[in-house]
């Protein structure tokens, strides 16, 4: 058998009938493309929410205030406590090896104003190393240090959003060697910033000396940019006016011994506040990046496979429509098949035949929607904030599966051809 010659004759086949070729095509590729889109949009998603767990801190080890309840399978966390401590976070820092840094934290949204603007901001106190354990990069300005803290300075670092909230972003000039600023509409003198100026915390007055960068939302949707850094002892004292705080933050040194890390902190803090000696459930709760990585890769991987096992049933109603096509074909070429089989062609060579023009239409069909799809995936992602991703592994699997989808249907219509008795084909009109 020449399996060129078959190449030839079933290409001609395929372009004798364009209509019904073309839909046939058409079926495998809306498939494939979509195949292609839906795990776009899957990974893309996946990419996003890792970055921004990634952009929290660098294996960040996270220590909240709260009482836990256990109960029979799982764990309740309800209401706040009040013993977690600065001296908690030094205690880690110092009795556990595997801690690079500590920042202990309090936060409370509280009405912030400058000049005419008032506004509601999250008030965050905490230490200097605050910036490293949580990504965080300062751009115009420094961030307070630890005399800062320790001298009970009244000092401010404001968050991007916050920052554009009370002073406004500089428009253009007017002029008269001043700035129009849009958020109060205001003149200010040319160059001024927010650095050096003073705002009011509730009634206490701080002094700007820090703008940090633009750090987004996070995953639970809280703008991190809308709120100004103090330091700790500043906040507890002078601000909150309370002794304890809600959250240490803390940065591993090695992120394959995060849950090493996690167990030696809960047994000090559980040892600091007395809990195994009256027997008392955790008044903390601890959570690490790695568990937040697999807990929202698991959620995306599985997204990614629902939403392309969706896309996945086009390529099989592709699929059916080879079938259909395949299966026409053979009842208008009973006449071919007969004479080919009377001089010569075995079965074996039939089945060959309406096998390539399956594959034929599967693979042109795999192609075309696998450049429909990249197509699509970047004009989705460029029209709307979806984010999307192609890589080769998807690309490989969709046009394999294409090729499996047009073999599986095209197997039945190419052996009834070839099981044709040649007499009765010959007689067949």
């Amino acid at each position: 058998m020449n399996i060129l010659r078959t190449l030839s004759i079933s290409r001609k086949q395929l372009l004798a009938h364009k209509v019904r070729t073309m839909l046939a095509l058409l079926g495998i590729v809306v498939g494939v493309s979509a195949v292609i889109v839906m795990v776009a949009i899957g990974t893309g998603a996946q990419k996003e929410v890792l970055g921004k767990i990634e952009q929290m801190g660098t294996n960040l080890i996270v220590v909240n205030a709260a009482e836990v309840q256990r109960s029979p399978g799982r764990q309740q966390v309800r209401g706040t406590v009040t013993t977690l401590s600065i001296r908690d976070a030094d205690a880690i820092t110092d009795d556990v090896a595997g801690i690079a840094a500590a920042a202990p934290a309090q936060s409370r949204r509280m009405q912030v104003r400058y000049g005419g603007t008032t506004s509601g901001v999250t008030i965050t106190g905490t230490t200097q190393e605050y910036p490293d354990v949580r990504n965080f990069r300062i751009s115009t300005g420094r961030f307070f240090d630890e005399q800062d803290d320790i001298a009970l300075r009244r000092v401010a670092v404001l968050g991007a959003g916050a920052h554009r909230v009370l002073f406004g972003e500089p428009g253009t000039s007017n002029g008269d060697g001043s700035v129009e600023w849009r958020s109060t509409a205001v003149r200010y003198p040319a160059g001024l910033n927010a650095l050096g100026q003073t705002i009011r915390i509730g009634n206490v007055p701080f002094d700007v000396i820090g703008i940090m960068e633009p750090k987004g939302v996070d995953l639970d949707g809280v703008d991190q940019d809308n709120q100004i850094f103090i330091p700790v002892r500043t906040a507890l004292r002078r601000v909150f006016n309370i002794t304890y705080i809600n959250s240490i933050f803390l940065m591993a040194r090695n992120r394959d011994e995060m849950n090493e890390t996690a167990v030696r902190i809960r047994d000090i803090l559980r040892e600091r506040h007395r809990l195994d000696i009256r027997d008392q459930p955790d008044d903390f709760t601890i959570n690490t990046q790695l568990e937040l990585l697999e807990a929202q890769r698991e959620t995306t991987d599985t997204f990614t496979m629902l939403i392309g096992s969706i896309a996945g049933v086009s390529l099989f109603v592709g699929g059916i429509g080879i079938l259909a096509i395949m299966l026409i074909s053979v009842r208008e070429r009973v006449n071919e098949i007969g004479l080919r089989m009377a001089v010569g062609a075995r079965k074996k060579d039939v089945l060959v035949q309406f096998l390539l023009e399956a594959s034929m239409l599967s693979i042109g069909g795999g192609f075309a929607g696998i450049l429909f799809g990249i197509a699509g995936s970047v004009v989705l992602g460029m029209a709307t904030d979806w984010p999307t991703s192609v890589s080769v592994y998807p690309l490989l699997l969709a046009f394999i599966f294409s090729l499996a989808i047009g073999l599986f249907f095209g197997v039945y219509p190419a052996r009834k051809a070839s099981q044709l008795d040649p007499i009765h084909a010959l007689r067949s009109e």
